[in-house]
C-alpha cells in the first residue's frame, strides 16, 4: 500500500492530479474517525506520527514507535480497515525534541529513533534535520541538513532491513510552518522561493550520492516547502495559488516528486483541492481535528449541562482549564495578551493547544463522565440548535456521545477527501 504514494507524481504527470491527507494526531478518536472514513471510501489511512509525540522514550503520549503502532492498527481493524491499508509516517524525525543538546548527542538520539520508527514499520518519513542543537545557528545550511538527513536516512535503511521491512520512502525539506500553527496574528505568508527549492533538492541529491545513499534519495516522494498556507491563534491565511505558481512549475524538472504541504488546516475544501492540482499532493492536517472533537465535546458538555440537573455547570470545560493552568508548558509561549484573553486562546484557538491535555487523568476522567451520562439519553432538537446546531440528526433519539464526536471529526475529512480525488465520495 506504501506504493500509493509512489502514484501521486505519476497522476500529476498523467493530468489527473490526486492527493492524500497525512492524518496528523495521536488521539485514539480522531484516529478512529480517520479509519472510518478510510474504510467507507475504499481508500488507504496515512497515519503520522511526530517526534515529539511519539519517540524511543515515550514522548508526550508516552508510546514508542511501536506501541503507535498496535494502537493505530488495532483501531483500524475494528473499523473494517484492514491493516495493509494503513500507510505508517513519522514527520519531523530528527533531533527537534533533544536540540538543546550538543550535536553529537542530539543526532545520537535522532539516529535510534529513527530506527525504532522504521523497526516498528513506519514506511513514511520525513527526514528533518534543519534546527540547530546547542551553540548552533537556528536554523543550518543546506549542506548541513542534508548531511544529517543522510545519516539519518542509513540508520532507517539498516533498521527496516533488519526487521525485513521494505526500505521506508521519504519526505525532504525544511521550510515548514511553525508546528502547530503561528503564535499570532498572521497577515500573510511568502511561498518558498524557487530557488530555494532548487537548492535543497540538488544539495540533498549530492550529499546522499557522497554518503553512498543514491538509492535512498530515488525514494525520495516528497519535498515539504512553504505552499503560502497558514494558521494562527485567531486566523486562517487561504491558499493563493497565483503566489505559488513557480512551485508548481518546479515539478516538470522532477517528474519523481511532488510536494508535501503542513498546515493545511482550516483550508476548506476548495483551496484544498486547488492545492493537489498545483502538486501538493501530501496535505497535512491535525490542529482542525482536534479542534472538531473540542467543539463536539464541549457542545455535549453544554447540552449535559442543561439536561441533566445532577451533571453540573460545563465540568467538562472546568476540567480542562484546571489541566491547563496546572501545567501551563504546552501554551504559555504560544498565548499572550490579558488573562481573559489567554483563557480563550486555552480553550478555542484555531492553534488548538489544548489537544496537548486530553490524554492528562483529569480530563479523560470528566470526557468518561460525560459520554456516561449522555450515553442513551434523549436530548431534544432544541438543545442541539442552541448548543451543536450542525448536528441535530441526533437528537430526539438515544444518544451516542463518540459518534457525534466521530460525526464531526469526519466532517472536516470530507473536504481532504475531496481534495485528494476532485469528487464528493
Amino acid at each position: 500500500m506504501i506504493q500509493v504514494l509512489r502514484t501521486l507524481a505519476i497522476s500529476r504527470r498523467n493530468g489527473a492530479p490526486k492527493g492524500i491527507a497525512s492524518i496528523c494526531s495521536s488521539h485514539p478518536i480522531v484516529i478512529r474517525a480517520a479509519a472510518r472514513e478510510a474504510a467507507r471510501a475504499g481508500q488507504p489511512l496515512l497515519l503520522e506520527a511526530t517526534c515529539n509525540q511519539v519517540n524511543q522514550f515515550g514522548g508526550y503520549t508516552g508510546m514508542q514507535p511501536a506501541d503507535f503502532v498496535r494502537m493505530a492498527i488495532d483501531i483500524a481493524r475494528d473499523e473494517g480497515l484492514p491493516a495493509e491499508a494503513v500507510i505508517l509516517g513519522g514527520d519531523h524525525l530528527g533531533p527537534n525534541p533533544w536540540r538543546k543538546e550538543s550535536a553529537p548527542a542530539a543526532m545520537l538520539k535522532a539516529e535510534q529513533m529513527v530506527a525504532a520508527y522504521a523497526r516498528a514499520g513506519f514506511r513514511k518519513i520525513h527526514l528533518d534535520a534543519s534546527m540547530g542543537c546547542a551553540g548552533e545557528p537556528a536554523i543550518l545550511g543546506d549542506a548541513v541538513i542534508a548531511d544529517r538527513a543522510a545519516r539519518l536516512a542509513k540508520e532507517a535503511e539498516r533498521a527496516a532491513a533488519a526487521s525485513g521491512g521494505a526500505p521506508p520512502l521519504y519526505v525532504i525539506g525544511t521550510e515548514v510552518p511553525p508546528a502547530g500553527g503561528a503564535h499570532h496574528a498572521i497577515a500573510g505568508i511568502e511561498p518558498t522561493s524557487l530557488a530555494a527549492v532548487q537548492e535543497t533538492i540538488e544539495v540533498h541529491r549530492e550529499v546522499f550520492r557522497r554518503h553512498g545513499r543514491s538509492d535512498a534519495f530515488s525514494r525520495v516522494i516528497a519535498i515539504v516547502v512553504q505552499p503560502g498556507v497558514e494558521f494562527g491563534n485567531e486566523n486562517v491565511v487561504v491558499y493563493n495559488r497565483t503566489k505559488a505558481r513557480h512551485l508548481a512549475s518546479l515539478l516538470a524538472d522532477e517528474p519523481g516528486l511532488v510536494y508535501e504541504a503542513h498546515s493545511t488546516d482550516y483550508q476548506g475544501r476548495v483551496a484544498l483541492r486547488e492545492l493537489v492540482e498545483d502538486g501538493f499532493a501530501i496535505l497535512k492536517v491535525g490542529p482542525e481535528l482536534t479542534f472538531a472533537l473540542r467543539e463536539a465535546l464541549y457542545g455535549l458538555d453544554l447540552i449535559a449541562s442543561d439536561l441533566l440537573p445532577d451533571y453540573g455547570a460545563r465540568p467538562l470545560y472546568a476540567a480542562m482549564e484546571e489541566a491547563m493552568l496546572d501545567n501551563p508548558s504546552h501554551w504559555k509561549s504560544h498565548y499572550s495578551g490579558p488573562p481573559g484573553a489567554q483563557r480563550l486562546e486555552r480553550h478555542y484557538s484555531f492553534s488548538d493547544r489544548i489537544r496537548y491535555y486530553w490524554g492528562e487523568p483529569r480530563a479523560a476522567a470528566a470526557v468518561k463522565r460525560l459520554t456516561a451520562n449522555l450515553t442513551g439519553k434523549i436530548a431534544p432538537v432544541t438543545l442541539f440548535r442552541q448548543h451543536l446546531p450542525a448536528f441535530e440528526e441526533f437528537a430526539g433519539k438515544p444518544l451516542n456521545p463518540v459518534e457525534v464526536v466521530i460525526c464531526a471529526i469526519r466532517r472536516s475529512l470530507e473536504n481532504y477527501r475531496f481534495a485528494a480525488c476532485g469528487e464528493t465520495v
